[in-house]
């Protein structure tokens, strides 16, 4: 009973950080390094519960090194790899290939909606919205018309929860 209270705990924090990186990357483009290394830190203690952390960290070692070849190639910017690669032993390793392909899948729809985007939203206006929300909104108007990066922590949040489910 109080293993399994540590594991439903573990993955709800492991979740609120899936989903605070996809929300500061789509406000900021970046993935802080504490969200990644709490999460890393849940998969740590979840592998060596369930007894495959030694398979947990070959896997994670795996997904860094690929990752940081596409980070080195500018196909990947850094937080991802991290969130990615915290991601990996966050998951139990028989459902590292369903974290990739929903990663693969909504990066795939997140690409083509900011590739519509950009010639539906219009160009933002001046002066600067007050607020929060319409600052970020504004942000994303302009990133949309210059084609800037993609909040690709958001693809590896779905990836995440919808691996996490299957399990």
């Amino acid at each position: 009973m109080h293993q399994n209270i540590v594991v439903i705990a573990l993955t709800g924090i492991g979740f609120a950080a899936l989903l605070f990186a996809a929300l500061h990357d789509i406000g900021f483009r970046t993935v802080p390094n504490w969200v990644s290394l709490l999460l890393f830190g849940c998969g740590l203690i979840l592998r060596v519960m369930a007894g495959d952390v030694a398979i947990g960290l070959g896997i994670c070692a795996g997904f860094f090194g690929l990752t940081f070849i596409l980070w080195r190639l500018g196909l990947m910017g850094g937080g991802d790899v991290k969130l990615l690669t915290a991601a990996a032993i966050f998951l139990t390793p028989i459902h590292t290939p369903l974290l990739l392909s929903g990663t693969a899948v909504a990066g795939g729809v997140l690409a083509l909606v900011y590739f519509v985007s950009g010639w539906i939203v219009p160009r933002p206006t001046r002066p600067r919205p007050k607020g929060f929300l319409r600052r970020v909104l504004r942000c994303e108007q302009w990133r949309l018309q210059r084609r800037g990066p993609l909040p690709y922590a958001a693809a590896i949040a779905v990836g995440g929860v919808l691996a996490t489910l299957a399990s």
